[in-house]
């Protein structure tokens, strides 16, 4: 089960806004964006970033309506998957994380009354997980295209279909041990800046555009970062 540690993430402002719901054309003051910039060359420096990638590649035994099987006596339910990946030879299940240090700041800079560094750094943050995770799907897929295979946009619990309690599920499939990530009680996943995906793996997958992705999240309605185009 591999496990990447030296994925280098550059931030933009631009990316950073987004994820605290300033898309394109909004007006965001000038303090705001040298706040941002500031942040953003503190943490080499602080090494508040810590991006690590647990992953695992899954054959498919077989499939129906609300499972498919793998191998090893592995399974994933949910009618989402056999849906969208009909033709995989393969499951990609994937962990990333950023890991718990800019989440740290991110509390220490509550507890001083530093509320505006806190939520822009919490940003910051999030960014940094949507980078690793760009980043990660780039690298495998070259890795696959070695086999004459391609991956299909990534999947993870709590989209329709896929059901949140899967993300136990997910977890024992990687070595989320190696990379520090753990699972509270009610399912959210400690560091708090980590996320889970299923990709299928096969040698023609269907990819999606992230406003394809954004439309089918439970969240489309009320989500501020979601994109239209």
């Amino acid at each position: 089960m591999p496990v990447i540690r030296d994925i280098p993430l550059s931030l933009k402002t631009s990316e950073v806004l987004r994820r605290q719901g300033l898309g394109r054309g909004a007006k965001v003051r000038p303090e705001i964006r040298l706040l941002i910039r500031e942040l953003l060359a503190s943490l080499n420096k602080s090494r508040l970033l810590e991006p690590a990638v647990a992953y695992e590649y899954y054959r498919v035994r077989s499939m129906d309506g609300s499972r498919i099987s793998l191998e090893g006596d592995k399974a994933l339910h949910g009618p989402l998957l056999p849906a969208i990946f009909p033709e995989a030879k393969e499951l990609a299940v994937i962990l990333v994380t950023i890991g718990p240090k800019l989440e740290k700041q991110v509390t220490d800079y509550s507890k001083k009354g530093a509320a505006l560094q806190g939520m822009t750094l919490d940003g910051i943050g999030s960014a940094a997980v949507d980078k690793l995770v760009a980043e990660f799907l780039r690298l495998i897929a070259t890795e696959v295209s070695s086999r004459g295979y391609e991956i299909s946009s990534p999947v993870g619990p709590g989209m329709p279909g896929f059901p949140l309690t899967e993300q136990w599920n997910l977890l024992g499939l990687v070595k989320a041990g190696e990379i520090e990530v753990t699972l509270t009680s009610s399912g959210m996943m400690v560091p708090r800046k980590s996320t889970s995906m299923v990709m299928g793996v096969g040698p023609q997958m269907t990819r999606w555009t992230q406003a394809e992705v954004c439309a089918r999240c439970t969240l489309r309605e009320t989500c501020h970062y979601k994109l239209t185009r």
